[in-house]
């Protein structure tokens, strides 16, 4: 799977909810060229949230294909991945895009990448980006041992503690809460 360098995103399903956030800034090379990115968009008819990694044209080139695909499987989330990915790994010019997507909806959190992949956690945790292995260690470790909190706040805390370690990847979280 490919590594985006540039953000961090984090979805956690827990206790019947699917919460997903990012944080907000976008970096030139070593440079922060902003830092209130919104990386998080409800697509379709708003019971499917998206996060993106990597460059922010390739990411909304890819958002706009998977909601093509949504609404050409009527909005079947499964089914759009699959297919928005096997078409950017098939596409000549889909394949340069440098991006990576985590898409949710009440039932399901999925990671769709520019390989082919498609993947569904068992752990009910995905990240992406640059922080994704500090926020995954972190809400899985909430998930073990903090039970008591909602799945925004396991997310929100994720991203906090990638924050304070990744230098791609600030405090200003945009957080979603489905279901």
């Amino acid at each position: 799977m490919q590594i985006i360098h540039s953000t961090t995103v984090c979805a956690v399903r827990h206790n019947g909810k699917v919460a997903i956030g990012a944080d907000g800034q976008a970096t030139m090379g070593n440079t922060i060229a902003k830092s209130n990115v919104k990386k998080i968009r409800k697509i379709g008819n708003g019971s499917i949230v998206a996060g993106f990694a990597g460059s922010t044209a390739d990411a909304f080139t890819l958002l706009a294909k998977f909601e093509d695909k949504l609404a050409s499987h009527g909005q079947n989330m499964k089914r759009a991945a699959i297919e928005l990915a096997k078409e950017w790994r098939t596409d000549k010019y889909l394949r340069q895009l440098e991006a990576m997507l985590i898409v949710v909806n009440k039932e399901e959190i999925l990671i769709v990448s520019g390989t082919g992949d498609v993947l569904e956690p068992d752990t009910d945790v995905a990240t992406i980006g640059s922080g994704s292995m500090y926020a995954q260690a972190a809400a899985l470790s909430l998930k073990k041992h903090a039970s008591h909190l909602s799945a925004a706040e396991m997310v929100k805390e994720s991203l906090t503690i990638a924050a304070d370690i990744c230098i791609y990847t600030n405090h200003n979280f945009v957080i979603e809460e489905v279901g």
